[in-house]
């Protein structure tokens, strides 16, 4: 695939992925890269800036100091092909036949969403917003959403609404998605509301499996959503830290490592 055919959003994400490294890019550099036009990359820097994700300067761009979490529509192209692989490991060690899913929203859900759009017996409960678009037209499963406060980082409906709703359901297994899982920390998140809507959407499931592709393995955040002992089983890829893989499974959880095999 040439260069140029990469999508706006993977390529303003791959400019934020610069930034892990750096404290600030040339937009002359990421034109060469991208081969775009240097007009193309000023255009992606000056929408980056509006969202307060960068402040731009002469030359180029510098990364924003009160940015700590990427929006979910510049996640998706990060590590893509191994949220792939841990969605698809996910859908199969689901049960079979009915079965009421719990979905957090996440770059990794959204794709495990789509992968279990087909199936007829699923009733799904979600406070993702990007979720409930992509099921909402399958007449063939039945979509529960939660309501609350949309979260513009994450596509999230959070808050008391949500968490009301949610403590009326029984949820039999929660695919959660997070920022950070680690023996110590447990399951972590950027936001402390957030961090609670998805712990009561654990607390009302039978059965948790998390799925965090291996960048996430033994990171902690700021809000705390659980303990690693609620959750049955994590799912991840083989970049993850072996380390942080084996201290969770001392801790009790399951680990499935997806290594497309």
């Amino acid at each position: 695939m040439a260069r140029t055919s990469i999508r706006k959003a993977d390529r303003m994400s791959a400019i934020l992925e610069r930034f892990a490294s750096t404290d600030s890019v040339d937009a002359r550099d990421l034109a060469d890269e991208f081969e775009v036009s240097p007009a193309t990359i000023r255009r992606d820097l000056r929408d980056l800036e509006e969202r307060r994700l960068v402040v731009r300067n002469h030359g180029g761009a510098k990364a924003a100091e009160f940015a700590y979490e990427l929006p979910v529509q510049y996640r998706s192209g990060q590590h893509r092909e191994a949220k792939m692989l841990v969605a698809k490991r996910v859908a199969d060690i689901l049960p079979k036949g009915l079965l009421t899913l719990g979905l957090t929203g996440g770059t990794t859900t959204h794709m495990l969403a789509r992968i279990l759009s087909e199936r007829v017996d699923l009733t799904v409960v979600t406070n993702a917003l990007n979720i409930g678009g992509e099921l909402a037209l399958r007449p063939r499963l039945k979509l529960i959403m939660t309501g609350g406060v949309s979260r513009t980082q994450s596509y999230e409906l959070v808050g008391p609404i949500a968490d009301h709703a949610l403590a009326g359901l029984n949820i039999e297994v929660a695919v959660v998605g997070v920022d950070g899982i680690s023996a110590r920390g447990g399951l972590t998140t950027h936001d402390e509301i957030e961090a609670n809507t998805n712990a009561q959407m654990i607390r009302r499931s039978n059965k948790v499996i998390v799925v965090a592709d291996g960048s996430k393995v033994g990171k902690i955040c700021l809000a705390r959503i659980c303990s690693i002992t609620d959750v049955a089983t994590l799912v991840t890829d083989d970049s993850a830290d072996p380390t942080g893989i084996e201290a969770i499974r001392r801790a009790g959880t399951e680990v499935i490592v997806a290594d497309g095999k």
